[in-house]
C-alpha cells in the first residue's frame, strides 16, 4: 500500500456521529466563524485558550462551580493558572451515572468475572469514604495502594478523591525497594494492598513483602489487605496494623457519598518516573487539570459516549490506568483486566473484547507487534464488530503494527497511536477521530496544546527530527514535584532546556499530513558523527524481521565518537552468524539510512524493561559503560542487565 493512501478514512457517518463534530459546532459559534478542519479548530484552541478550555468544561458537563476567570498569567510556564476561583469534586465528576447499568467489568487472568453497577460503586465507594474518615484520613493525607487493576482499587481511589486525599498507586509485582522508593517519600497514612495475585498461570503472594515494606512506611497508621486470592485475613493477621478490607468496611454501610468541593488546583494523584537513572520523581497532578484534560481527550479525540465499554490494557502502576478510570467521566463501562496479556494465549484480550463488546480497545504497541509476530489473526478468529476505536501507547508503533492492525485485526477501526506521558498523566499527540490514518503517524496534536517541534536553537521544524516541545501552559501542568518547596527539581526537568516552554524529552518529527512520528526519547537518541538518530527508526526495521523477537539500540562512546551497538533476541532456533548479521545490515540501510547502520550486532537472552514494559536504553547504556543504574528496582526483570555487562564483542 502507498504511504500516500491513508490505511483508514472515516465514514460520513462517522464524522457526523463523533462529539467532534459537534464540538466543532459549539466552536464555530462561540468564536463566530465557521471551523472547516481539524487544523483550524487546533489553532483556535492554542490561540483562544480561555474561550477554549472553558467550552470544553461546558460541552463535558464539568460538575462544579466553574468561577468566573478561566487563566492567568497564562503566558508564564510554570506559574499560568487555570480556573483559579472553581470549586469542584473529581469523584463526584467519576460517579455522576445512576442505576443498575454496569459500571465496572472485572475480568481476573483466573478468570475471575465481577460486574458493578453504578449504585453498587457508588456504596463501595461511600463505605469506603466513611472508613477512610474514621481513620483520621483528611485533606491532603495521602493514601498509597500496592494493587492489581480491579474495582476496589477504583473504589478505593474514588473514595480518598471525594474527601480531598491524594492517591498514589503501583502495582504488586513491584519489589519491596521498589515500593519503598516511591511511597516512602510521600509518607502515606493508609496502605492498601492484595492478598496476592495472578500472572502467567500462577497465584503469586505477596504478604512478606507487605509486611516488610508496612515496617518500613511508619507514617502509615492502617494496612487495608484486599480479597483476591481468597487469604486477605490470614495476611492480614502476619502484619501488624494490618485488617482484612472487608472486616474493615463491616461497621459501615452505604449512604450518600459526600463530595468535598475543593480548589481546581488541589492534589488528586502522585504519579512516578520510571527512575531507571535514580530515586523515582514525585510527580504531583492536580483534580481539575486532570479532569478537564481526561474528558477532553476521552469525549473529542476518543469519541467516547455514555454506555461505551472502555478498555486499556495497563497495570496500576502506568499512569494509563488513571486516564482509564477517568472514563466513568463519560459514563463509559470501564473493562478491567488483570493478569499476563499472553495467558493462556495471545487470545485472551481479543476474547474479552468479543465477550463484552469492547468499544475501545486501548493497549501497547510491543502487545500489537506480539500478537502479529505470533501469527494471530483475531481478523479471522473473532468478532469485534463492536471494536470502534484500537488505541496503541507505550512505545511508538512501526508502521508495520499501523498495516498489521488493518490486516489481522479489523478493517473498519479507528487507530489512535497516543503519545505523552506520566509527566502530564495524558497525551501531547493522540487520535482525531474525523481525520484519516497514516501509516506510521500519530493524527495530530492534542486541543488545546500549542504542540510543535524544534530545533535546539528553539527554531520550529517541519519534515525535520527535533525536540517535541509545549510553546503555552495548558491545565494538565503538574502541580510541582513532592518535596521540592523551591520547584528546582520540577524547572529542570521540563524548563531548562527552553526558557518558558515545556521540553517533554521526546524525538519526534511532523509529517507532510500534520500527524507526527514520535523517534523515541531525546536521551536515548543516538549521535554517530554528530547526527541525532532515533532508535525507534532501527526498531521499525530490525523488528520486521521473523528472526528478530525485538531489539534494543544505544550509542557506544568510542574512540572519540558514538557509536551505534543493537543488541537483538532472536526467535526460537536462530541463531546470530554472519548472515543474520549482514542481512540485518542491509534491512537497516534500504529502510533507514546508512547513518542507522550498527556498528556492532550482539545477541542478548532478554531486554530489560520497565514495569509498564518500556525497554530501558539508558539503563543498558549505564551498564555497557560500566556505570551503576541506581534503581534497578523500577525493572521488571533486572537481572537482564547482567547480560550487558563487561561484553567481549564491545571492547573492540
Amino acid at each position: 500500500m502507498s504511504v500516500e493512501t491513508p490505511l483508514w478514512v472515516p465514514s460520513a457517518k462517522q464524522v457526523a456521529e463523533a462529539p467532534l463534530t459537534a464540538f466543532m459546532a459549539e466552536a464555530s459559534a462561540r468564536a463566530g466563524r465557521a471551523f472547516s478542519s481539524y487544523a483550524e479548530l487546533h489553532a483556535w484552541s492554542v490561540d483562544e485558550r480561555e474561550a477554549f478550555w472553558d467550552l470544553v468544561w461546558d460541552f463535558c458537563g464539568v460538575i462544579g462551580d466553574k468561577g468566573s476567570r478561566v487563566l492567568i498569567d497564562g503566558d508564564k510556564m510554570p506559574g499560568a493558572a487555570f480556573f483559579p476561583d472553581a470549586k469542584l469534586n473529581f469523584a463526584q465528576n467519576l460517579l455522576r451515572s445512576t442505576g443498575s447499568a454496569e459500571a465496572i467489568v472485572f475480568r481476573g487472568e483466573d478468570k475471575v468475572e465481577r460486574r458493578l453497577s453504578w449504585d453498587e460503586l457508588t456504596a463501595l465507594v461511600s463505605r469506603l469514604q466513611q472508613l477512610f474518615v474514621s481513620l483520621g484520613v483528611k485533606e491532603g493525607d495521602r493514601i498509597a495502594a500496592m494493587m492489581p487493576n480491579m474495582p476496589e482499587t477504583v473504589a478505593a481511589m474514588l473514595a480518598a478523591a471525594s474527601i480531598g486525599a491524594v492517591w498514589s498507586s503501583c502495582s504488586p509485582d513491584f519489589g519491596e525497594q521498589g515500593v519503598l522508593d516511591r511511597f516512602g517519600q510521600i509518607e502515606p497514612k493508609v496502605f492498601i494492598v492484595p492478598d496476592g495475585y495472578w500472572y502467567a498461570g500462577k497465584h503469586i503472594k505477596v504478604g512478606d513483602k507487605v509486611a516488610a515494606v508496612a515496617d518500613k512506611l511508619t507514617t502509615v497508621i492502617k494496612v487495608l489487605v484486599v480479597d483476591y486470592l481468597g487469604t486477605a485475613s490470614d495476611v492480614a493477621s502476619g502484619i501488624a496494623k494490618a485488617e482484612a478490607l472487608e472486616d474493615a468496611l463491616a461497621p459501615f454501610a452505604a449512604k450518600p457519598v459526600t463530595f468535598t468541593p475543593l480548589p481546581f488546583a488541589h492534589p488528586l494523584y502522585i504519579l512516578f518516573s520510571s527512575g531507571t537513572t535514580g530515586i523515582p520523581k514525585c510527580i504531583v497532578h492536580s483534580a481539575g487539570g486532570t479532569l478537564l484534560q481526561h474528558v477532553k481527550e476521552h469525549r473529542l479525540h476518543a469519541g467516547l459516549k455514555a454506555g461505551d465499554r472502555f478498555f486499556y490494557f495497563t497495570t496500576c502502576g502506568w499512569m494509563m490506568w488513571n486516564w482509564l478510570v477517568s472514563g466513568l467521566a463519560s459514563e463509559a463501562t470501564l473493562l478491567l483486566y488483570d493478569g499476563s496479556p499472553f495467558h493462556p494465549d495471545g487470545n485472551v484480550l481479543f476474547d474479552f473484547a468479543q465477550a463484552e463488546e469492547m468499544s475501545y480497545f486501548g493497549t501497547s504497541a510491543k502487545f500489537i507487534d506480539s500478537v502479529r509476530k505470533a501469527g494471530l489473526r483475531p481478523i479471522d478468529s473473532h468478532d469485534l464488530s463492536s471494536v470502534r476505536t484500537i488505541s496503541s501507547t507505550g512505545s511508538p508503533l512501526s508502521p508495520e503494527g499501523f498495516a498489521f492492525v488493518y490486516d489481522g485485526i479489523k478493517r473498519d477501526v479507528h487507530l489512535a497511536s497516543i503519545s505523552g506521558g506520566t509527566d502530564i498523566v495524558s497525551c501531547f499527540v493522540l487520535g482525531v477521530p474525523t481525520e484519516p490514518v497514516w501509516t506510521g503517524e500519530i493524527q495530530g496534536a492534542g486541543l488545546g496544546l500549542a504542540v510543535d517541534v524544534w530545533n535546539d536553537d528553539g527554531k520550529p521544524l517541519r519534515e525535520e527530527k527535533g525536540e517535541l516541545v509545549c510553546a503555552k501552559a495548558f491545565p494538565a501542568m503538574p502541580i510541582g514535584f513532592w518535596n521540592d518547596p523551591d520547584g528546582a527539581k520540577y524547572h529542570a526537568a521540563y524548563f531548562e532546556r527552553f526558557d518558558n516552554v515545556w521540553c517533554h524529552g521526546d524525538f519526534a518529527e511532523w509529517t507532510r499530513h500534520g500527524g507526527m512520528i514520535i523517534h523515541g526519547r531525546s536521551d536515548a537518541t543516538l549521535n554517530p558523527g554528530g547526527v541525532r538518530i532515533g532508535t525507534a527508526e532501527i526498531y521499525n526495521q530490525v523488528e520486521q524481521m521473523p528472526e528478530i523477537a525485538e531489539a534494543i539500540c544505544i550509542g557506544q562512546d568510542w574512540q572519540d565518537d558514538v557509536r551505534v551497538v543493537l543488541f537483538v533476541r532472536l526467535a526460537p532456533g536462530v541463531a546470530l552468524d554472519e548472515e543474520l548479521e549482514k542481512r540485518i545490515r542491509t534491512k537497516i540501510r534500504t529502510g533507514a539510512s546508512p547513518r542507522h547502520v550498527p556498528a556492532r550486532i550482539v545477541a542478548v537472552a532478554d531486554i530489560p524493561r520497565t514495569k509498564s514494559g518500556k525497554i530501558t536504553e539508558l539503563a543498558v547504556r549505564d551498564i555497557v559503560h560500566g556505570r551503576a543504574v541506581k534503581n534497578q528496582e523500577a525493572l521488571a526483570n533486572p537481572e537482564a542487565l547482567d547480560l550487558y555487562r563487561g561484553l567481549a564483542a564491545l571492547q573492540k
